[in-house]
């Protein structure tokens, strides 16, 4: 047995493509296009290709994007003045600080200061609480699209044991409240977990974010199991995730690549965020 690919840019460009459909309608009826401000601080080369990946995405689907390119000797009070000016300004829509942020500019107080209906990065306390409450609020990118990434399998994920690894605010938390809101049965390992793959090798669904290579080996994954790789390290220049892909897809029944996965998602739901935000404004 050989695991099915499941296709994250393939999946994206449909969503895109249905984006640019609904922005165009959008368009004729209110005359406006959904704006996205993006504030990159610094001089990290991979924010900055992340950044250009988010600006070339929105100039696909129609997406006015206004990238504001700060230099790493910025500070934090010219950082909120920036978000501040954006939260008042009826043209844009989302607004996005690209992470991480250089020291002395602090990440908690950057999100709060963004207003929660502007938050289409999914940060903000008051969309957190929600997404913990169940309420409707902007969910963090990257967990979205990995609750589309297992829905496209067809399979249900209602009574299934999934196992997250990894306990970030950004991916790891979010992504196992929505396994509960799909009513999976979820267990969250981390660095601490002692006997990290028993845990594993009960999971119907396996998640992992925890930046280690090759960490999920076919050994700790049951047959059939349905394997999402939101990891991003490199290992010998290369762009690799958490899983030994090669070889845990003997076993999956499903498994995304890295790269090709998770990433192109993460981007198509910043993108539906962004209209959703556009929608609740104007429509």
């Amino acid at each position: 047995m050989s695991g099915k690919i499941i296709d994250g840019k393939e999946i994206a460009n449909s969503i895109h493509e249905s984006l640019k459909n609904e922005i165009e309608e959008l368009k004729s009826k209110t005359d406006k296009v959904p704006g996205l401000a993006v504030i990159l601080v610094g001089d990290d080369k991979a924010s900055h290709k992340y950044v250009s990946m988010k600006e070339k995405a929105c100039k696909k689907v129609g997406i006015n994007s206004v990238v504001y390119r700060l230099d790493a000797n910025t500070t934090e009070e010219e950082v909120l003045e920036l978000i501040d000016k954006l939260n008042k300004d009826e043209d844009i829509n989302g607004i996005l600080v690209q992470l991480p942020l250089p020291n002395g500019i602090g990440e908690k107080k950057i999100n709060a200061n963004i207003l929660p209906s502007k938050d289409v990065d999914g940060f903000h306390a008051v969309n957190t609480g929600k997404l913990f409450l169940g309420e409707e609020g902007f969910l963090p990118c990257t967990p979205k699209g990995i609750i589309k990434l297992i829905k496209s399998t067809d399979i249900e994920i209602e009574g299934k044991n999934a196992v997250v690894i990894g306990r970030s605010n950004i991916v790891g938390k979010p992504t196992a409240l929505l396994l509960l809101r799909e009513n999976a049965t979820v267990t969250i390992c981390h660095s601490r977990t002692r006997n990290l793959e028993e845990h594993i090798r009960n999971a119907d669904i396996i998640v992992s974010a925890a930046g280690v290579a090759d960490l999920v080996t076919e050994t700790m994954v049951k047959d059939k199991a349905i394997v999402i790789d939101a990891g991003i390290n490199f290992k010998d220049g290369k762009l690799v995730g958490d899983v030994d892909y090669i070889n845990v897809k003997k076993k999956a029944s499903w498994i995304t690549p890295v790269p090709g996965g998770v990433g192109p998602m993460t981007i198509a739901m910043l993108l539906e965020n962004t209209v959703e935000a556009f929608k609740k404004k104007w429509s």
